[in-house]
């Protein structure tokens, strides 16, 4: 059975309403054959990583990055997971990928930031990206929910239809 690994750091009651729709999306009773596994991003592990098959990835816009907690988890799994690294050590371009990922990012006013520092690790990752971007700025509403809920349910149906 194919396994969808939903990553995420939700803080605040605006993020979490994003991550519980994200998951909600997942479930959807429409798709079928797919195992959903949520881990918070300081809990996630490589093992985590390495099991599944597809990756939805949450995180707050934070200082013009991806929240801290989102960062340690690249920093715990990159080079197990399989991340190419230049000859400076930063991430490098990856020799590109057959796994799913999506990416929702919540900020107040700008999370371009955010979207880039994540872009920037996962591209050296054996990963392509299936989705575009959720960002959200400011108060999430229901218009933001139902996308959210239908980036959950996108990644889950690609893995569903294998």
């Amino acid at each position: 059975m194919p396994r969808l690994l939903i990553v995420h750091h939700s803080p605040t009651p605006t993020v979490l309403r994003l991550t519980d729709a994200v998951v909600a999306g997942a479930h959807d009773d429409a798709i079928e054959g797919v195992e959903v596994v949520v881990r918070h991003a300081l809990e996630a592990t490589a093992d985590d990583v390495l099991t599944a098959d597809g990756y939805l990835l949450g995180t707050t816009a934070n200082f013009g990055y991806m929240s801290g907690a989102l960062k340690h988890f690249f920093d715990t799994i990159f080079l197990e997971a399989g991340g190419a690294l230049t000859e400076d050590g930063s991430a490098g371009a990856g020799p590109g990928g057959k796994k799913p990922y999506g990416l929702w990012v919540h900020g107040r006013y700008d999370a371009t930031g955010a979207v880039r520092s994540v872009q920037s690790i996962v591209q050296a990752l054996p990963w392509r990206q299936a989705a575009e971007v959720l960002t959200v700025l400011g108060d999430v509403d229901e218009d933001h929910t139902d996308a959210a809920y239908e980036l959950g349910g996108t990644l889950a149906a690609l893995l569903s239809a294998g």
